[in-house]
């Protein structure tokens, strides 16, 4: 079936998340390509330099994405605020958990899933019916790499993120002949702040891993830059994509549960004590 392209450059852009990372990146690159933005975020101060660093229109409101009254109302807002036509509504807003199954609080689980599933559900049912009044639009939800594989000590994101592509699978195929598309975006390993500001469980019944050393280890791994995730992104929706890969790592992982549904893991296993022994040659070659 041939892509239909989608333009949104130059429309009114909604993005959840935008007090930093991709969301924040999103919220620059569709100002600067001559959109109105709308943005949101529980971080106000966060929110405030997103918004001073956009030279367009704004309209810039703190909100919790978990409140489906607050989406709603906000959704009205936007409609009777907007100087253009409403081109994509980014559901982006994200937390992580980083907790094993046995021993974890189902009470972090709760939060993770209020926020990155239910959060993502309610702006789609806030802003839905203004893309179908229009005709046109589309709605780009946030995945993840692991809404594709599931890895170990992450279950409720992974299942968030699952949820979420489910969600905007079926979303979609409801969407047919309204001329509004549902997009899943899957990033990789995105060097922003959401590790930094995860839920960790630590401790000789936790990880294994101190909450420092998860932050430099994920850091270490981000192989996409936010700027260049939002440059995927956007130029993904307007080539008609209904699923973006963000980074070489989401690739990857997207071809491994293709080949190997049921043991992915051990491959990347297999691969990180290659990586790990290429690091570890040169501190090898000078102490001999």
């Amino acid at each position: 079936m041939t892509k239909s392209k989608l333009t949104i450059s130059g429309r009114t852009a909604v993005i959840s998340g935008a007090a930093s990372g991709m969301g924040r990146s999103l919220a620059q690159r569709l100002s600067a390509h001559g959109s109105p933005v709308a943005i949101t975020d529980v971080n106000e101060a966060g929110l405030k330099e997103t918004e001073a660093s956009l030279k367009g229109p704004v309209l810039s409101r703190v909100l919790d994405v978990r409140d489906a009254q607050a989406q709603t109302s906000f959704a009205q807002e936007v409609r009777d605020w907007t100087p253009a036509p409403v081109g994509a509504v980014f559901n982006n807003a994200g937390v992580v958990l980083a907790s094993a199954i046995l021993g974890g609080d189902p009470a972090d689980d709760e939060w993770l899933w209020d926020i990155d599933f239910r959060g993502v559900v309610n702006g789609t049912r806030a802003f839905l019916p203004i893309l179908v009044d229009q005709g046109d639009g589309a709605i780009v939800n946030t995945s993840s790499v692991f809404g594709l594989a599931a890895v170990p000590n992450q279950s409720a994101y992974c299942a968030a993120k699952s949820a979420v592509r489910a969600f905007t699978d079926s979303l979609r195929h409801e969407l047919r002949g309204t001329g509004v598309r549902a997009i899943n975006v899957f990033p990789g390993g995105v060097n922003t702040n959401i590790v930094r500001n995860a839920r960790f469980a630590e401790g000789p019944d936790g990880l294994g891993l101190s909450r420092e050393a998860m932050i430099e280890e994920f850091t270490a791994t981000s192989l996409t830059q936010p700027d260049k995730a939002a440059e995927i992104i956007h130029r993904g929706v307007e080539a008609g994509k209904a699923r973006i890969l963000v980074g070489p790592d989401a690739h990857l992982f997207d071809l491994l549960t293709r080949i190997t549904p049921t043991h992915y893991m051990d491959v990347m296993y297999r691969f990180q004590g290659i990586v790990d022994k290429a690091r570890r040659a040169p501190s090898l070659i000078r102490q001999r």
